[in-house]
């Protein structure tokens, strides 16, 4: 699947809002995406660094006009936890020689929500 497909929206309420402090961003996905289709497709898109994908698959509820019934289509929700930590970081190479390496990703989404 291409990257523009797996990612259908972003989910926007008071409590994701909160949560994006944290780094941790809301969408709505393509119900056959796995977890590891999900993670490649934010990090294409939004040039961040995931840490962490939770999803979930969300029943659809029961509706009613008139006499007519029927309910409302079920979808899959993905909550992704970015990296926010934009600092570098060092380890140690080869012969115990520190080396230190930058991280070339955004902290943020900045087109979520807007």
């Amino acid at each position: 699947m291409v990257a523009e497909d797996i990612i259908i929206k972003p989910i926007v309420t008071e409590k994701n809002y909160a949560a994006m402090e944290t780094g941790r961003y809301t969408f709505k996905v393509n119900k056959k995406a796995t977890k590891i289709d999900i993670k490649h497709a934010v990090e294409k898109l939004f040039e961040v660094k995931v840490i962490d994908v939770t999803t979930m698959n969300v029943k659809g509820k029961p509706k009613r006009q008139g006499v007519h019934e029927g309910k409302t289509s079920d979808w899959k929700k993905a909550i992704v936890t970015i990296d926010t930590n934009a600092g570098d970081f060092k380890y140690l190479g080869k012969g115990g020689k520190e080396q230190k390496v930058s991280k070339k990703y955004k902290t943020s989404i900045d087109e979520f929500g807007a």
